[in-house]
């Protein structure tokens, strides 16, 4: 793996968790952090520089740094979509962190801007897009396609030869049954078991899988006590 000089995106305990990970379990080297203008309300965070991103290029030229966004699962990751395709369009290599402590195998096929904590099992022939969060403690099964910009919590199974589409959610202990269809948008609440394909932006929670009418974009956070 290349070293690279990163800039993490945020002020926030991800923002810290990252900081933390990438000290402590990998080669890179973390320079600065960056958020928007107008949450900048001062010049450092965790003894490191911190600019506004608007600017951050002319302080942290992407020739020379990449970057890294451990942003949220608010809006269905659609608000951590916009900042990772903002640092594209800025011109930065975006790195991904995989957990030394994670399991996986030769030629993990991951994509950018992707953060695996420990404890994951990941099978082969498993691909892994861009911008998706594996919380710790999770099972994804062989030959199981996740796509972009996908929230996995902590303690999730996912069985083999499964598609997760964009922007889905997994809570805690959630269970998908083998070559099941995940279809985009879909919120799988936790301790949801899901045994058939799903529908884009459907809401399931519980262990009997309750759908609600709602659509999933539509909520301002997720949690279990959401109503339909």
């Amino acid at each position: 793996m290349q070293q690279r000089k990163i800039v993490i995106f945020g002020e926030s305990q991800l923002a810290s968790l990252a900081h933390f990970y990438f000290k402590h379990d990998s080669p890179h080297e973390v320079s600065a952090f960056t958020v928007d203008r107008d949450y900048l309300n001062t010049n450092e965070y965790e003894n490191l520089p911190l600019v506004a991103f608007e600017d951050v290029e002319k302080h942290y030229p992407p020739s020379e740094y990449s970057m890294f966004l451990p942003i949220s699962f608010k809006k269905m990751s659609h608000l951590r979509r916009e900042k990772y395709e903002a640092a594209k369009e800025k011109g930065y290599h975006l790195v991904s962190y995989v957990s030394s402590k994670a399991t996986t195998w030769p030629d993990l096929d991951i994509g950018d801007n992707c953060f695996i904590f420990e404890d994951n099992t990941i099978q082969p022939f498993v691909k892994i897009g861009n911008n998706c969060v594996l919380w710790s403690g999770n099972h994804i099964g062989h030959h199981t396609v996740i796509k972009d910009h996908v929230f996995i919590t902590s303690h999730v199974v996912i069985s083999g030869s499964c598609v997760i589409e964009n922007h889905s959610f997994f809570g805690v202990n959630a269970t998908i049954r083998d070559e099941t269809i995940i279809a985009e948008a879909t919120l799988v609440g936790m301790g949801a078991i899901i045994t058939k394909d799903t529908k884009p932006g459907e809401i399931h929670l519980g262990q009997s899988s309750k759908k609600m009418a709602k659509k999933s974009i539509d909520l301002d956070s997720i949690s279990h006590k959401s109503k339909g």
